[in-house]
């Protein structure tokens, strides 16, 4: 099993590598979306223990100037995040789950205020506690 999941990753990682140059650099440029890094913030469990909530997101820019704009605020549009995320979360009730439409509204602020002006669609991909 372990052998498996080894296999998998290294394919995962080696795969984009395998395509050609041209072809990733066209794809790059077509796109309208800008990938963040996991989003993370301690939740207080029912327990009393901590808990992380993981929110899984990115951003769909279609406007070509404000896409290459959001692609390098990416650092300062995940610090962003991250405070709306810990304020959030330390707010949370234990055990209870997170309010996605919530969290996505103040997400979506977020992003207009730190690019500047609309334009941005904030997505999320999915949120978790652990």
């Amino acid at each position: 099993m372990r052998l498996r999941f080894t296999t998998l990753v290294l394919l995962t990682l080696l795969l984009p590598a395998a395509l050609p140059g041209p072809a990733r650099a066209e794809k790059k440029e077509e796109g309208t979306y800008v990938a963040m890094d996991t989003l993370t913030a301690m939740v207080v469990a029912g327990n009393g223990r901590h808990q992380i909530m993981t929110v899984q997101a990115g951003i769909d820019v279609p406007d070509k100037a404000l896409h290459d704009h959001a692609f390098k605020l990416t650092p300062r549009l995940q610090d962003a995040y991250v405070q709306v995320l810990q304020l959030y979360a330390g707010g949370l009730v234990p055990g209870a789950p997170p309010d996605a439409d919530y969290v996505a509204r103040k997400l979506q602020e977020t992003t207009d205020r730190v690019l500047g002006k609309p334009g941005g669609k904030f997505l999320i991909g999915g949120i978790m506690i652990n």
